[in-house]
C-alpha cells in the first residue's frame, strides 16, 4: 500500500472520530504530560493498536513486544486496527484507550490538542538520535510528545532505459529545477511525460519546501499558502505541466505517480521508499534508478511521512508504555523493522547499517536530515482535504485562488 493510500484511509472517518475524541484526556492537563507517569504495581497486559501493511509487519511488532514481554514479565496484546482513526477514537472516548498505539503525523496535533496523548519523550535519555525534523512533527505547543516509530521520503525514480535513450548520461543527473526541467523536456516523448506527479500536496510540497515555503508558519499558528515562496514554487510546476513535461499522475490515467511510472507513461516520478515493492511486485522488469530530488532556489528539500509510538493519557500503566517504546526504539530493533517490512529507522545513528545493508535507500535516508513533516496544527484535516481537491485538476487550477481560499479556511481553523 502506498503511504498515500495508507493516509487517506487513516482519515475517512474524520468527521465522527473528531466528535468522539474530544472526549479524550480523562482528566489529565490539556498537555497530556506528567512528570510522575502511571504505573500499575505487578505485571500489566498491555494493549497495542496498530494499522499493518500486512502479516510480516504484524508479526514482526508482535515478536518485539513478546520479547519484551518475556524480558519484563507483563504481556502485550496487538490488535491490527480495520479503521485505525474510528477505533483509536473511540478507545479514547470511552476513557479505556490502547495503551500504546501507532500515531500518524496528519492527526497528531488533533489528539494533542484535545489531552488524549501522554507525553513522554523528554523520559528518553537519547531523545536526540532522533532526526530533528520527525521530533519536530510530534511536537505540540513547544513539547514533543511522542518517539518517532520510522519515517519515509520522497525522491526522484528515474527510469534508466529512458535516460539512456535519450542520451542522458549520470553526469546529467538533475541537482536544480532548471536542469530537472531540461531533462524531463528531452524524456518526453509522444507516450510519455518525463516526470509524472502524484496529486496532491503530499507531493507538490516538496517543491514548495525547496522554495523555503510551507502551508502555514513555523509555528502553526498562521496560514501561509498564499506568499510568494509557495505560488512560485506551484507556479514552476504548473508552468512545466501546462508544457507537458511534467504531467500530474491523474492525467495520465494513473492512481499514483508509482502506476505512471511502472507502466512507462512518465520516464521519471517523485515517490517514497514504498516504490521498492511495488515495482517488485507489479513491474519486475522495470530498470531504475532512485537519487535525492533536486534543490530549488532555497536549497534541498522533501516531505517526511511518519508515525510515532502513542501512550495514551487515560492508560494506567505508561511507565511499562513508555518501557516498552524504549525497547520498540532500539537501533537492533528499528533494523529488525526495516529488514521486516521495509520502513526506514528514525534515529540517525542507524543510519550508516542502513544504507549499508540498502544502499540503493541511500537518497531517502538522506532526507530525514532536510525533511519537513506534514501540516501540523489541530482542525485541519478537512482544509487540506479541501485544497487537495481544488489542486486535482493542477494544470489549469488559478493557483492564486486556490491557495487564496486555503488560507481563508485554515486562518478560520486556527481560530484567527
Amino acid at each position: 500500500m502506498t503511504r498515500t493510500t495508507r493516509s487517506a484511509a487513516l482519515a475517512l472517518t474524520l468527521a465522527g472520530a473528531l466528535a468522539l475524541s474530544a472526549c479524550g484526556g480523562g482528566g489529565f492537563e490539556e498537555d497530556g504530560g506528567s512528570s510522575s507517569p502511571a504505573s500499575a504495581s505487578g505485571p500489566v497486559d498491555l494493549k497495542m493498536l496498530i494499522a499493518s501493511s500486512g502479516d510480516a509487519e504484524t508479526d514482526a511488532v508482535k515478536s518485539a513486544a513478546d520479547a519484551w514481554a518475556k524480558k519484563t514479565g507483563n504481556t502485550v496484546t496487538v490488535t491490527v486496527a480495520s479503521d485505525m482513526n474510528q477505533q483509536l477514537a473511540q478507545g479514547f472516548a470511552s476513557g479505556k484507550p490502547a495503551d500504546v498505539f501507532y500515531m500518524d503525523a496528519s492527526r497528531f496535533a488533533d489528539y494533542a490538542k484535545n489531552g488524549s496523548l501522554y507525553a513522554y519523550a523528554d523520559q528518553l535519555s537519547d531523545n536526540a538520535d532522533f532526526y530533528e525534523p520527525l521530533r519536530q512533527t510530534f511536537t505540540y505547543d513547544g513539547k514533543q510528545y511522542c518517539a518517532p516509530k520510522d519515517f519515509s521520503t520522497l525522491a526522484l525514480q528515474i527510469n534508466t532505459d529512458a535516460w539512456s535513450k535519450a542520451g542522458l548520461t549520470d553526469a546529467d543527473v538533475p541537482t536544480t529545477w532548471e536542469q530537472l526541467e531540461a531533462v524531463s523536456k528531452k524524456l518526453t516523448t509522444k507516450g510519455q511525460a518525463g516526470l509524472g506527479i502524484g496529486v496532491g500536496i503530499d507531493r507538490l510540497g516538496a517543491f514548495v519546501v525547496q522554495n523555503g515555503g510551507w502551508w502555514l508558519s513555523d509555528d502553526g499558528a498562521k496560514a501561509t499558502a498564499n506568499t510568494p515562496a509557495v505560488t512560485d514554487a506551484l507556479d514552476y510546476v504548473q508552468r512545466n505541466v501546462k508544457a507537458g513535461n511534467f504531467q500530474m499522475s491523474n492525467q495520465l490515467d494513473s492512481g499514483w505517480g508509482g502506476e505512471a511510472f511502472g507502466t512507462k507513461k512518465s520516464a521519471m516520478t517523485i515517490e517514497g521508499n514504498w516504490i521498492k515493492g511495488a515495482v517488485k511486485n507489479d513491474y519486475p522488469d522495470l530498470k531504475y534508478k532512485t537519487v535525492e530530488l533536486p534543490a530549488g532556489p532555497s536549497g534541498k528539500g522533501t516531505l517526511q511521512f511518519t508515525q510515532c509510538w502513542g501512550v495514551a493519557a487515560d492508560s494506567k500503566a505508561q511507565a511499562q508504555a513508555v518501557d516498552l517504546v524504549k525497547a520498540l526504539t532500539t537501533v537492533d530493533q528499528q533494523m529488525a523493522f526495516a529488514d521486516a517490512f521495509g520502513v526506514m529507522p528514525s534515529r540517525q545513528s542507524a543510519a550508516d547499517a542502513y544504507k549499508t545493508k540498502y544502499p540503493e535507500d541511500a537518497p531517502f535516508i538522506a532526507g530525514g536530515e532536510y525533511g519537513h513533516g506534514p501540516i501540523n496544527a489541530a482542525g485541519m484535516e478537512q482544509v487540506v482535504a479541501d485544497l487537495n481537491s481544488k489542486l486535482e485538476n493542477f494544470g489549469g487550477a488559478n493557483l492564486p485562488q486556490v491557495l487564496g481560499g486555503f488560507d481563508t479556511n485554515a486562518g478560520a481553523a486556527l481560530g484567527q
